[in-house]
């Protein structure tokens, strides 16, 4: 509204500047044909006084258009009428002639301003529609130069069927240039098989029906490329809205080759990202969890929903101080990539391992966008491998360190003393009795028996000290820093005391002895092998003496008996 309201004074003011320029130019014309009338013109004929204003009106039609020559014409009149009687004795109008001369000459310069005019404005809307002309044709050049450098094949067929114009696309797909495609019918370019192919869409198109659809076509040079086209109808003007008829169809036939491609790609992504037994976690670059799979779900228990949004420390198990992750985040920045194993937490509270790796996804300038983590539970492996060195240092019956342990912790135990000035006691124990047992009852009985004395020495036991079953009915007990023979003594007779009590299994009622045969460090031996070989001698030593009895090992080969 502004801007209207803005543009009517402009207009008016050169519509009025245009009006007295033209009344400025027919003024001097007019004046400049009277003067010469007047003065050099003067000693000839009267009847030549109306031939020395068609100059100037002609001149002011020719200059400033119908209205200037219709002013020269009026001014003219005016003039003579009025003003020459001012400058001649002799009065121009004495008759009916003179008036008659007068209408004459007025009817011939407003005709002569009107041919004016006329030719003026023809030339002026020739010249409008030459400048229109060039710049259509300029227009059409461009638009032309533009569709022919278009990748995507555009053309347009009338309702024969027949080209009424190709771009230069067309000879890539088919190997010929468009002036040969031009006036060729539909089936004479794609041939019968194509043809056959599209028929119903060129008949939905005649139709008034807008087509697309997919098409896979070999290439003049023999590749194979798919294409999305597009039949677009071209309705006549000349109908009305509800009986138009359709005069022809544009194609436009865009080659998406590599987006089949990249799409085969992507659902092939997808479909392992769907299916892979590995869990898959992408977040943006700032954590937040843009996408996880079915298989991030079944390990971890949440759902898709829950998880998106979120940020994966939601995941996190707190066995891990934050050394762990400052150095998991700074491999990362640094290399691009971490992979390890790490405790995380499911939604139910349970704790699992996984074997995970994180890569960092860059853009072009190789800032990160996106974080993917590829994991595996690997807890039940872990777990398996657990057993499994459980099982290297533990009897598989008692389920107590064997052999190999037992000899580990002493040797532990035996440096840290060696350090620290310490004392150890080694009781090396044997069953009096087991043997009758296993053949009398069988050995469900005896591998029952076994358990049971296991759990009694465990009942025995301080949080430092050891029991080891090292083999069939022998144990070993580590005492560690005793405080002198005594305690050693009632210690051993206290594992006596605990076998000797009857053991209730698998309905029968045992009772079995024990001798027990015990070595000290540093007095007996200063290393494993010595403690273990003279707490077995000792033991032997207990054992020929009858059930029950306690020995102390002896360098000189001579046991006491307590």
């Amino acid at each position: 509204m502004n801007a209207a309201t803005g543009k009517g004074p402009v207009a008016n003011h050169a519509t009025a500047s245009a009006h007295l320029r033209h009344s400025l130019t027919a003024l001097l014309l007019v004046c400049f044909a009277a003067g010469l009338r007047v003065w050099p013109l003067q000693a000839f004929e009267s009847e030549l006084t109306w031939l020395t204003f068609y100059p100037a009106v002609i001149s002011a039609a020719l200059y400033a258009g119908l209205y200037a020559g219709l002013l020269a014409t009026v001014l003219a009149c005016l003039a003579v009428t009025f003003l020459w009687q001012l400058f001649v004795t002799q009065p121009f109008i004495e008759n009916r002639f003179d008036l008659l001369e007068m209408a004459i000459f007025a009817i011939t310069c407003v005709f002569i301003s009107y041919l004016v005019e006329t030719v003026r404005r023809t030339q002026k809307a020739l010249d409008q529609a030459e400048t229109a002309s060039k710049a259509s044709i300029k227009r059409e050049q461009f638009i032309k130069s533009i569709i022919d450098s278009m990748p995507s094949m555009i053309g347009y067929w009338g309702s024969d069927l027949r080209c009424r114009y190709a771009n230069n696309a067309y000879r890539e797909w088919f190997g010929k240039p468009p002036e040969d495609i031009i006036g060729i019918t539909f089936q004479e370019l794609a041939g019968d098989h194509l043809f056959t192919l599209n028929e119903p869409h060129i008949r939905r198109a005649l139709a008034g029906e807008p087509q697309r659809f997919e098409r896979i076509l070999n290439k003049a040079n023999g590749n194979v490329g798919h294409i999305i086209g597009h039949y677009i109808p071209d309705f006549d003007a000349a109908g009305t809205d509800n009986d138009s008829t359709v005069k022809g169809f544009s194609i436009l036939a865009s080659e998406v080759t590599v987006f089949k491609e990249t799409e085969a790609k992507l659902k092939l992504a997808a479909c392992v990202f769907e299916n892979t037994l590995d869990g898959v976690l992408v977040t943006d670059a700032d954590g937040v969890i843009l996408s996880v799979n079915p298989a991030f779900s079944e390990i971890t228990g949440y759902a898709t929903e829950e998880a998106v949004g979120q940020n994966p420390r939601m995941l996190q198990s707190n066995r891990h101080d934050q050394v762990f992750y400052a150095s998991m985040w700074k491999e990362i920045k640094t290399n691009g990539r971490w992979n390890g194993e790490i405790w995380n937490r499911r939604k139910d509270g349970d704790l699992y391992l996984e074997r995970m790796t994180i890569s960092m996804v860059r853009d072009e300038d190789g800032e990160p966008i996106r974080y993917v983590s590829v994991f595996s539970d690997i807890t039940a492996l872990w777990r398996k491998d657990e057993y499994i060195k459980h099982l290297a240092f533990h009897d598989a019956l008692t389920d107590l360190p064997n052999r190999t342990l037992v000899t580990d912790r002493i040797n532990q135990k035996l440096l840290h003393y060696n350090r620290e000035q310490c004392s150890l006691a080694l009781m090396f124990l044997d069953l009096d009795g087991f043997k009758l047992v296993n053949d009398q009852f069988g050995h469900n009985v005896g591998d029952d028996l076994l358990k049971e004395v296991a759990k009694r020495l465990l009942a025995l036991l301080r949080k430092s000290d050891t029991v080891a079953r090292v083999g069939g009915d022998e144990f070993m007990f580590i005492f560690d820093n005793p405080k002198g023979k005594d305690e050693i003594e009632y210690v051993a007779n206290r594992v006596i005391s605990s076998i000797n009590e009857p053991i209730e299994t698998l309905g029968e009622v045992l009772q079995i002895g024990a001798s027990v045969g015990i070595a000290m460090f540093p007095a007996d031996g200063d290393t494993c092998v010595d403690l273990i070989k003279n707490a077995d001698t000792a033991m032997y030593a207990a054992k020929r003496s009858g059930k029950n009895n306690i020995r102390f090992f002896s360098p000189e080969n001579n046991f006491i008996k307590t």
